[in-house]
């Protein structure tokens, strides 16, 4: 039986993986480091790494404290490297449109009561909610994978960040 050794990367040691073509072109695949993007993206820089119709997977550098956030539709954050502290308020009133997809930056801090914070760690998920805002904090450089719907923030940089 074959043996496999599960590694972790991080933000600061991470090995790039490739991905093997048996008959076929290495340009019908997309595949990108999520570590090595955020290493090279500006804090709280929404990189698109996956992508499957409307909806991406954004990779972030989280360093230290992001503007605030909200979105019409839910959202999951699982921190890959770090310790993030997500901040939620519940928002007073509608600040986007119900058919407005992707997340949209907030001016400021949010009107609303609080309601609580996360602390996560790496491999810890997050949800974040339809009608709330978040905001990010990391004392130290992380990695967050953010599921989402691709939005005015979205960053693709697919020909710099995939395999050739």
């Amino acid at each position: 039986m074959a043996t496999y050794q599960t590694r972790f990367g991080s933000l600061q040691n991470f090995e790039k993986g490739g991905v093997e073509v048996i008959n076929d072109d290495a340009r019908n695949y997309a595949f990108s480091n999520l570590y090595e993007v955020a290493a090279a993206a500006e804090p709280y820089e929404k990189v698109a790494v996956g992508k499957n119709l409307k909806y991406v997977l954004e990779a972030i550098r989280a360093e230290g404290t992001s503007p605030w956030y909200t979105t019409s539709h839910d959202e999951a954050a699982i921190v890959m490297d770090g310790e993030i502290e997500i901040r939620l308020v519940k928002l007073e009133g509608k600040l986007v449109a119900e058919d407005h997809e992707g997340t949209t930056m907030l001016e400021g801090t949010p009107k609303g009561p609080k309601m609580g914070y996360i602390v996560a760690r790496r491999g810890h998920m997050a949800l974040l909610p339809k009608g709330a805002a978040y905001q990010f904090h990391a004392a130290k450089p992380g990695v967050i994978l953010l599921q989402t719907i691709r939005g005015d923030l979205t960053v693709e940089r697919w020909k710099d960040i995939c395999q050739k």
